[in-house]
This record gives structure tokens, sequence and C-alpha cells, in this order.
């Protein structure tokens, strides 16, 4: 056998679910490395292949066998090993037994616990292929498969029922089996185009032969690359423009092996109905790629990837024509219907759509909603009665048709609905903005009521759950409070919303009749929520030590959190940060020692150090001038101005005793200290910095 070669592991089964491929092809690969890992066998490159009909792994450069290794056996101490007469004891006896060998063929090895009777020899290294058809099958059965099955009369079970596998080192094959299937060199073409057994000569050919004569690319990132080639070769064809979502680009690669672009058309009619309808029936059921012209209007045209290259394309388009047509009727349907019956008369179904049984039905919900989302307008100068209306016409398309049948739609047909129904601009968008941002870095509602929906419905979630004791805990957030906490903050900042977290809560949590200690409520969430800016500095490259010296400090406005986040990140960078960090840890350390009140005036008159006074003078000087800049929120510029305190801080520490016997002296000092750390934890607590 061929020393230094490459293994193929592929997996034969009929088609997995496309969502899946990826995670266990990547699995695959990974329980593969880890068994070479401890086995200690060395190797090159390894690659994860998959299609609908397989898993497969190859690995470059791997070596034939394990290195040998030194082995050092100790046993029992000479002195306890051999009697008065020089016999071996029973100790040495079994010692040596244990190694197969005799007492007279053991040796005597200084260790650090003195002369021990011991053993060394050297082990060689198993055959590869001795170790191969345990380590595959481990790494196979360790699969995340979620939900497995049985076939035929085998107790074997896996995602899909398996028909062949390959086990490949350079030209030889493994002797082995898994989940039932002994392994050999055939792999299977595509199901159509070639459905007979292909034999692999060697390792090296599993791509190439799949390719040709199997007609099947069996590389997942260069199928998903072929696919986005041919898909906007056919836009062009069109001059239009494919809109390719991510997620749909890697459901399609999941479903076929050997992909061919082809473009179908529509009746004109269907535009009628909203875009989104259509895109959604398209994308949904269908997995096509829709087509926008001129305008980004969408055009009555789609591609779709068919898995083989027919003799007959114009078949394949009209049958894919002929399944697209009812589905976009069904659409406009359900429009048309919807369309019959205003968005606000659909209020009174919400009573029958229970929110959470504690919390009550979405009516309910809603009601609190639109209280709350009056109250953010109020304080946030938007328009009162706009954010009511919008709140209230919030959830009624969840009732509709559309929404039932395309869950995706919520939100947007509400907007579209609520124009032909009348509604003012602004309420519409706010309908369909109300669940903006829906993941980290989206876009957030425009200003408006939007914002004030938006915040309020996420508000009342968060305050609810955690009120009837439902919060998050781990991995577990059933109902995505994290994402809610996050989406709050994001808009507050990015909306530059000055308004109080704290007030917000109290306000969403005293509205929910079955909270019995709002307030408790309202410490649990605030805290929550801001801990969210944990990871939110993590982010943007900023310490976990900024993020502490901020929240440290009482701040319950997440847009001046941001600000004096900002502020302390970039004072991290200043030369003079190092020492003042220092300086208030000492600062802190020593206030903290007081048992008795530190007084609150400075006496002048009892600063009888030149550097005591030169302290005191700056200390006057960055207070008249810091003062307006943290009022204005202009952090930054006040901690540019407060690192101006390094030099007399520095100087007093080098020649005045703090601690001295005179107490008059000890605590004027100590008001002088107090007062250094007010001005710096006007901003944040900067003992917490790390800046070493």
């Amino acid at each position: 056998m061929a020393a230094d070669n490459t293994l193929l592991v592929e997996l034969g089964c009929e088609e997995l679910p496309p969502e899946a491929l990826a995670p266990l092809a990547d699995a695959l690969a990974s329980g593969l490395r880890q068994g070479l890992i401890e086995a200690d066998i060395s190797f090159g490159e390894i690659h994860p292949h998959a299609t609908p009909r397989r898993l497969a792994v190859t690995i470059t450069h791997l070596a034939d066998r394990q290195p040998d290794r030194d082995i050092e056996r100790l046993g029992p101490a000479v002195s306890a090993a051999f009697d008065a007469e020089g016999q071996p004891t029973r100790a040495a006896t079994g010692f040596a037994r244990s190694l197969g060998l005799e007492v007279d063929q053991l040796s005597h090895i200084e260790s650090d616990k003195g002369l021990r009777l011991g053993h060394r020899f050297t082990q060689a290294g198993e055959m590869t292929a001795a170790l191969l058809p345990a380590m595959v099958r481990s790494a196979v059965d360790s699969l995340p498969v979620p939900k497995r099955m049985r076939w035929g009369a085998s107790r074997v079970e896996f995602s899909r029922p398996v028909h062949w596998l390959v086990l490949l080192y350079g030209n030889d094959v493994i002797d082995a089996e898994v989940l039932g299937v002994k392994a050999d060199r055939f792999t299977r073409g595509h199901r159509f185009h070639h459905p007979d057994p292909i034999e692999l000569a060697h390792a090296d050919d599993y791509l190439a032969r799949l390719e040709s004569p199997g007609r099947v690319i069996a590389d997942l990132p260069r199928r998903r690359n072929m696919i986005l080639e041919q898909v906007r070769a056919e836009a062009a064809l069109l001059d239009a423009t494919a809109v390719v979502d991510e997620a749909l680009l890697d459901e399609v690669t999941g479903l076929v092996e050997w992909p061919v672009a082809l473009t179908g058309r529509f009746d004109e009619r269907f535009l009628e109905v909203p875009a989104e309808c259509l895109i959604s029936s398209m994308k949904g059921n269908q997995k096509y790629f829709h087509l926008l012209g001129d305008n980004d209007q969408l055009l009555p045209a789609f591609i779709t990837i068919a898995n083989l290259e027919s003799h007959d394309p114009q078949q394949v388009i009209e049958g894919n024509e002929r399944v697209i047509r009812p589905r976009l009727a069904d659409a406009a349907f359900f429009f048309e219907t919807d369309r019959k019956q205003r968005l606000d008369e659909r209020f009174e179904a919400l009573e029958q759509v229970v929110f959470q049984q504690q919390l009550g039905t979405l009516a309910d919900k809603t009601r609190r909603v639109t209280e709350l989302a009056a109250t953010i307008a109020e304080q946030s100068g938007l328009d009162i009665e706009q954010s009511r209306r919008a709140a209230h016409l919030a959830k009624c398309d969840l009732v509709t048709e559309m929404v039932l049948e395309f869950p995706e739609l919520q939100g947007i047909m509400g907007a579209h609905y609520a124009r032909f129904d009348g509604e003012p601009e602004a309420v519409a968008r706010a309908l369909h903005q109300q669940y903006l941002p829906r993941f980290a870095g989206d876009e957030i509602p425009e200003q408006g009521p939007a914002l004030a929906v938006a915040l309020a419905d996420r508000l009342d979630t968060l305050t609810g759950i955690f009120g009837i004791g439902q919060k998050p805990s781990g991995t577990r957030d059933p109902f995505a409070l994290r994402r809610a906490a996050i989406g709050v903050l994001s808009i507050l900042i990015g909306a530059r919303l000055d308004l109080d977290l704290r007030q917000l809560l109290s306000a969403a949590a005293h509205r929910h009749a079955v909270i019995e200690h709002p307030e408790q409520v309202v410490e649990e969430v605030l805290d929550y929520m801001l801990d969210r800016f944990r990871a939110w500095a993590d982010s943007e490259g900023m310490a976990t030590e900024t993020y502490l010296a901020v929240r440290a400090r009482p701040v319950t406005r997440p847009f001046d959190f941001e600000r004096r986040l900002r502020a302390v990140h970039l004072f991290t960078h200043r030369p003079e940060a190092q020492a003042l960090a220092a300086a208030n840890k000492r600062v802190a350390n020593i206030l903290a020692r007081q048992s008795d009140d530190i007084p609150d005036a400075i006496d002048a008159s009892r600063l009888v150090d030149d550097a005591e006074r030169a302290l005191f003078e700056a200390l006057e000087g960055r207070q008249q001038e810091t003062a307006p800049l943290i009022e204005a929120q202009q952090y930054q510029q006040a901690l540019d101005s407060l690192a101006g305190l390094k030099e007399p801080v520095d100087t007093f520490f080098d020649q005045v005793m703090v601690m001295s016997d005179d107490e008059a002296l000890r605590r004027n000092r100590l008001a002088l200290l107090a007062r250094l750390q007010a001005l710096f934890l006007a901003v944040a607590d900067i003992s917490l910095l790390d800046v070493s």
C-alpha cells in the first residue's frame, strides 16, 4: 500500500434534506479529522463534498501508519521488588506478568520517585488501513442527524437509506462495513444521466470521474458558483437582474447534482398582485429566482434550476410554467379575498389568537402596545395619533389569508392593505417596518410612528415574558428576547432617541395585569438589556473593561450609554490613559477604606503643599470646562480635557502623603481625591480599565 496517499470516504444514499447537506458533510470531515488526530496519523488537507445523494470526504497526504512510539512502563520500587535474599517479590512478578515478561527481563530505571523496576520498549505504529474502519464508523455515528430512519429489514438507522460506500486509500479498497454496507470502489453517477456504477481506480479520480461520465458536480461550493453564474447569464439574456437570495441559493444547491438554469414566464395579469406575494410563492413553493427589470419592477419571468440536461428544455420550462400558474393564482385569490375586508375590521379576530397563555390574546397585546406606543411617541416628539393607529393595526394582517399562507409576509401585507384602506402613508410604513431590525446589522425603522410601534411591541414582550418567569437561560430563548432586546437598543441608538430605558420598561410592565411586582421585573429586564452592550462592544473591537467602566455607572439611556462607550474606547488609546486609570484605581481603593464620611467641600486654606494646591486648581479648572461638555453628552471632549490631569495627579501622589496624621489635612486630601474621582465618574469608572 502506497504511503502518504489520498483517502476517499463516500456514503451514498437516497436524497438528503438540502439544508442538511453542508452541516453533515462538514461534520463527517470534522469527525474524521478528530479521529486522525487522536490516532496520531498525519494528513494534509481535508475536503468535504456533498450532493443530494452522497456525503463524501477526501483527505490528502494521509500517512499509511502511525509513528512508532517509545514506551516506558514503571513498576514497584526496586527496594520493594526483591526480598532480603534477592528473590523477586509478588509485586515484581505481578508487574512482569502484566507485561508478558520475566523479572530478569526488566530494567532498573531512575525516576522522580527513586529507583524503580521498569521496562522500555518501542511500540510499532498500527497501519492506517487497520484503524480506518472504526474511525469512519465513529465519524458516521456522530453525525448530527436530527431524525433517523430504518429501511428494509435492517436495524441500521440513518437520515436516509444508504445504498453504497466507497472507502479508498490511494488505489486500495479499505475492508470495512458502515451502516450495513460493505465498502468498495464503485460510486454512482447522476440518477438519470448515468445511473450505472462508476469504478474508481484511485481516490484522486473521485471528482473528475463523477463529473464525467457521472454528470455529478460533487464539490458543493463549485456547484453553488455554477448555479449563480448560470442564473446571472439567463437574466442577462432578458436584460434583467436576477435577485439571488443567499438562503435560496444554498437550498437549490442542495437539491441538484447537475444544475441547468432555465427561464420560464407567467401571465402578466398576476403582476396586479403585490410583488412580494408572487416572490414568496415562487421562492417558497418552487425555489425559483425572480427577475427585476427597469426601476426594479418585477418581471413576469423566473429562473429555475433543473437537475438534468434535457434534450427538450422547452418541455421542462413549460412544465415549470404549468406548476407555477396555480400557485400564483392562489396568491391572487388570497389577495382579492383579503381586500374585501378592511384591515381595522380584522381586529376582532385577534381576540381568538393567543399570544401567550398568561399574557392573553393578540388583541390584549395590541391594546397594551397601542398605549405604550402613544407614550413613546409623546416622549420622542412623534405623531401620537398616527402611532396609536399604527399600533392598533399592527397585528391585523396576521389573520389575513395571504399571511396565513405566507407568514414571511407579515407586516408587508399589512402595509399594502392599509394603503388600499386609505390609511396615512406613515401608518402603512409603520406596519411594514414594525419588525425591523430583524437581525444584527439590519436597518431600523424610519423616523415616525414606525419607531414607536417597533419599540412598544418589543418592550411589551420583554416585560411580559420576564414577568411570568420565562426569561431566557443559556441557549433557550423561545420568545427571541435576546433579539428583541438588541432590537430596542439598535433603534434607540440608531434613531438617536435619548429615552430612559427604565422609564420605558416601567410603562410597559405596569400595563401587564399578571405581573405582581412590576418594578422588580423592570430591574431584571433593564439589567438583561444593558448586558447586551457587552457583545456589542466586543463586535466594535472594544475591550470588555471599556464596557464594564460604563456599566458601573447608573446610565439607563442606551443612546447615552453608547456615546460613553465610544468616548471611553477612544480614551484608552491616549498616552495618559494608563496612568490615569491606575490613579483612579488607587483613589477608589483609598476612598473605599474610609469608614467616616468624606467632606463634600475642599477647604482651600488647608492645602499646604504645592502639589495639592496645583491639583486643586487643576480640578477646579477641569470641572468648569467639562461640566457643560458632559451636559451636552460630549464625552470624548470631556475625557480629552480630563487627560490633562495626568501631570498634577502624578505629582500629587509622588509628593503628598494622603493619610496624614493630622486629621484635618487627611480629610481635606480625601475630599480632593473624591473630587478627582467624581470628575471621571461623570463619564465612566475608568479605574476598571486595563490599559497596561
